[in-house]
């Protein structure tokens, strides 16, 4: 039997649910697809199960390292990693849980398996359709709408001739389902997801190197935020190797190790560890959804959407990291909230993505928002910069994480805000300050004229605000 709806939503992930509620919102009527879990990667393979490892990692190693900083005895530190798993699992399905109340409190029919894209129905003068291949073997559902937002999300990518095994040579998929630490571990690319892996596992206690492609890790990052996470981590014992050319053909897996050799200035070095993380990137999620039976473009890998996230069939919209851009789940979250209300007839600006803020939940954190200073320049920019350490800041020698810094790139013809860039503990929590200062087109003035509250992390905002004009007070 063919269902009716106004929208039909294509992956239940973060941006596909949260499109889903701010449909049934405005009044209409929505159906979503999921072939896995509610939530998505995000909260079964991404941010969530990922950051609870983290926290633990974090915890394990205050216990062992800084307790004692602190007039805290401990003895005979130890790490139950089957319950560290099982905190992960417990968050996680609380999440869950969570999600699913919120799809029956919006009347959201959801389905549980496979959507394809079919084109028109000769039954309905409604634009699309979908066949959902039921997970449970019911026979297929026909949903009939009149607009589609395809949100499929994306997987970890590999290296052309790498294959993940997720045993030996893992994705972070299978990494976070790890039933035991292992010794010693490589990680194939320093970007984002690396940098987390590598601060983890090495809090943990694990033997970490890193092998990065480019000249510096997190190389989207600031430079001096690059530096500086190099130097505090590679002070914690993780190894880092840049300019590596891993090469895929040179992979050996024996009981208990892998080897692989990378190349380095012409020259070619093996490295070798008990097990491989592979982290160089993710790719769309596109096969299989029946966009051969559309008109919609894929460029380099992802769908080609317009400001409005409308494909060339005006009909349907995709949103996430099937469009490419900023793969985060906030961007997600918002780009589905966008495409909705343009379906609905709402006036709203498109999204500045120079204004969204990023994060890396390693330890130290680091985040930032608008462009780097080396961007700014390559713009034409005249900059003036602040910067400001931790290390003055009261509230972070009371933590015992005093490293880091505040970094604020200002244009000096108008005075605006270009960037913001930080690390050091608890960064991932400050950066939204300067979010809503870039926002509102805020000045450096303006974030030091607020009045932070003391003792607190958040007066080195107001701190490196001061210092892009030479006038911060504590140093």
């Amino acid at each position: 039997m063919a269902r009716e709806y106004d929208v039909v939503i294509l992956g239940g992930g973060t941006g596909g649910y949260v499109a889903a509620i701010r449909a049934a919102q405005l009044g209409l009527k929505t159906a979503l697809v999921e072939k896995g879990k509610l939530g998505g990667t995000c909260l079964h393979k991404g941010c969530i199960p990922s950051k609870a490892l983290l926290k633990s990692a974090e915890v394990f190693d205050t216990a062992k390292n800084q307790a004692a900083e602190f007039g805290v005895n401990t003895k005979d530190v130890s790490l139950d990693f089957s319950r560290v798993q099982a905190r992960k699992d417990g968050i996680v399905k609380q999440l869950h849980a969570g999600v699913t109340a919120l799809m029956k409190k919006g009347k959201i029919d959801v389905f549980d398996g496979l959507g394809r894209m079919l084109g028109p129905s000769i039954f309905s003068p409604m634009p699309g359709t979908i066949s959902v291949e039921m997970n449970n073997g019911d026979e297929n559902e026909m949903l009939i709408l009149k607009n589609l937002i395809i949100a499929t999300g994306s997987r970890p990518r590999t290296l052309p001739g790498l294959e993940i095994d997720e045993n030996q040579v893992m994705s972070s998929d299978g990494a976070l389902s790890m039933e035991a630490l292992p010794k010693s571990i490589i990680i194939v690319g320093g970007g984002v997801i690396g940098i987390e892996w590598a601060s983890m596992l090495n809090d943990f206690g694990v033997e970490v190197t890193v092998l990065e492609y480019a000249d510096r890790i997190i190389p989207t990052e600031d430079d001096d935020i690059s530096k500086e996470m190099k130097k505090l981590l590679t002070k914690k014992g993780i190894t880092f190797v840049t300019s590596a050319k891993v090469l895929p053909e040179t992979l050996v897996k024996k009981e208990g190790t892998v080897t692989i050799s990378a190349e380095m200035n012409g020259e070619t070095t093996a490295f070798t560890a008990e097990k491989m993380l592979v982290s160089v990137g993710r790719q769309a999620n596109v096969e299989g959804i029946g966009l051969d039976n559309t008109e919609i473009e894929i460029i380099n890998g992802y769908i080609k959407t317009r400001p409005t996230f409308q494909t060339k069939e005006h009909h349907i919209y995709a949103i996430g990291d099937v469009i490419g851009g900023l793969q985060l789940a906030h961007v997600a979250s918002h780009e589905g909230i966008a495409a909705v209300e343009h379906i609905a007839g709402l006036k709203n600006e498109a999204i500045d993505y120079t204004k969204i803020s990023r994060c890396i939940y390693s330890s130290p954190e680091a985040s930032s928002v608008g462009i780097t200073e080396k961007q700014a320049k390559e713009q034409g920019f005249d900059v003036k910069v602040g910067k400001f350490p931790f290390m003055a800041i009261g509230k972070a020698l009371v933590n015992g994480n005093s490293d880091g810094f505040v970094k604020i790139i200002a244009d000096k013809k108008t005075d605006d805000i270009l960037g913001v860039h930080m690390i050091g503990a608890h960064v991932t929590d400050l950066i939204s300050e300067a979010g809503l200062a870039m926002v509102l087109d805020a000045t450096p003035w303006e974030v030091a004229s607020t009045i932070h509250p003391h003792p607190s992390l958040s007066e080195v905002m107001g701190e490196a605000a001061l210092a892009v004009d030479g006038k911060a007070i504590h140093m």
